[in-house]
């Protein structure tokens, strides 16, 4: 079924010229993207699919290629769209961050961090250069592990902040487990890197730990 052949207030699009998007439901907002259903599944039907398989906007926007490819009814343009859509939040975020500073805003680092790391099958750990007024100079992912864990060298932390002339980083790593739950080793290794990059008087503002819907500020737990 077509969004067109929908009753007509049923119809997301004309909803949403009307009242607004923060008027849709999650499902109505992915039907515009959709667009036409499957034979015997409306659109909306299966945007509500899709929303209850993945365990939310939040898990659709962050699936991998192969489990968007197994879904009946996501095509190739379809799939383009869903990330074409991630993408534009990835960037939107950046620019805010590049233009005021990250700490004034400690939520936009937040969600910046799960759109970047949250879907990855494997650990990552990256940092955020800031420059003196803690705006983003830029994110860099700088070592990739297993499934469990993951070597960081300081070394290298401080030979990247040093390139970016960085005034201070937010360190961040995702936890492919889905539990974003700092664990000692974390705490250990944010220690460490605190101490190292001192002696180049650059200051860890935070480490942010990304899980698959969450995200745990060490700063906010006064781990730092």
């Amino acid at each position: 079924m077509l969004l067109k052949e929908l009753p007509l207030d049923a119809r997301p699009r004309e909803k949403m010229l009307a009242l607004g998007p923060s008027a849709l439901a999650d499902a109505e907002l992915l039907a515009l993207l959709l667009r036409t259903g499957l034979q015997g599944l409306s659109v909306l039907q299966l945007a509500e699919q899709l929303l209850k398989g993945f365990g939310g906007i939040s898990g659709l926007l962050h699936a991998g290629s192969d489990a968007l490819k197994a879904v009946k009814g996501l095509g190739p343009a379809k799939r383009a769209e869903l990330a074409a859509v991630l993408e534009l939040a990835r960037r939107a975020l950046a620019e805010q961050l590049q233009t005021r500073p990250a700490f004034e805003a400690p939520e936009q680092v937040k969600h910046y961090l799960r759109l970047q790391l949250g879907a990855r099958p494997h650990e990552v750990f990256a940092a955020l250069f800031l420059d003196a007024q803690n705006r983003l100079l830029a994110l860099e992912e700088l070592f990739r592990g297993t499934l469990t864990q993951t070597s960081v060298y300081p070394r290298e932390v401080l030979k990247r902040a040093l390139a970016h002339n960085a005034a201070a980083v937010i360190l961040a790593h995702n936890h492919p487990s889905g539990h974003a739950e700092p664990s000692k080793a974390d705490e250990y290794l944010t220690r460490t890197l605190q101490t190292a990059l001192s002696l180049i008087d650059v200051k860890v503002l935070d480490h942010v730990v990304v899980g698959r819907g969450e995200a745990v500020s060490f700063a906010e737990r006064g781990l730092l």
